[in-house]
């Protein structure tokens, strides 16, 4: 029971806010798979249905209020970028989201900590969280505070939604390049399987990545390939 509190103070540190209920937050990151385990035990589904409307919310009205040139489909773009799970999952891991989460055994030694939606759909959890506890006008400045860099980094075009595509558009802007992406090794038995993966450029190993299905390790070693070659042009 201690370890258990501990993790909530650790989470509310973590978010920088002390909830006066805090059963709200420990919903927000209950797994449905913890839930089966044990009767009149609430998970995090409900509020991830709220938190999404909630973050869309203010998303949309700090949009609307500070950038007055853009227009409705400029708008309607960015705030895609913004709260797109690639973003929410960004959040999710400056929060250390996947280390409080409760959820069963068996969805953990599936790679459930690491898993992008799973992240992803738990702050918007902790965001409904927030909003009830705490009001409308704390979670607007909640929100914005934490999405900031995302904010900015919608406006300047650096969010990415496909690595692999983005990854194919850059190198072929010069004219046609061989891209491979080779299956290293997987491990683990098949409910738990890691796949992992590099990209293969013009016959050189331009990056790697892991994931706990083959699509994610593509992702996930396209992504070290432009990061790489940001770090090359600089």
């Amino acid at each position: 029971m201690r370890h258990y509190l501990d993790n909530i103070l650790n989470l509310e540190r973590e978010i920088q806010t002390t909830f006066t209920n805090k059963e709200y937050l420990v919903t927000a990151i209950t797994h449905s798979s913890y839930a089966n385990q044990f009767k009149n035990i609430t998970y995090n589904e409900r509020l991830e249905f709220l938190g999404d409307s909630v973050l869309q919310l203010c998303i949309t009205e700090y949009l609307f209020n500070n950038y007055r040139e853009k227009s409705e489909g400029q708008l309607t773009k960015l705030r895609s970028l913004i709260v797109c799970e690639n973003s929410l999952y960004e959040i999710a891991l400056g929060w250390n989201v996947g280390k409080y989460m409760r959820m069963s055994r068996g969805e953990e030694l599936t790679g459930g900590r690491e898993r992008v939606s799973i992240q992803a759909d738990c702050v918007e959890a902790i965001i409904a969280a927030v909003y009830l506890d705490k009001g409308i006008e704390y979670v607007k400045e909640f929100i914005i505070k934490n999405f900031k860099n995302t904010i900015v980094k919608a406006i300047n075009q650096e969010i990415i939604l496909d690595y692999k595509t983005t990854l194919q558009e850059t190198l072929q802007k010069n004219g046609e390049v061989e891209i491979e992406y080779e299956l290293v090794k997987y491990e683990g038995p098949p409910h738990r399987r890691k796949f992992y993966t590099r990209v293969v450029i013009d016959e050189r190993v331009m990056g790697e990545g892991a994931g706990y299905s083959k699509k994610e390790s593509e992702q996930n070693s396209a992504r070290e390939a432009l990061l790489n070659l940001e770090d090359k042009h600089e």
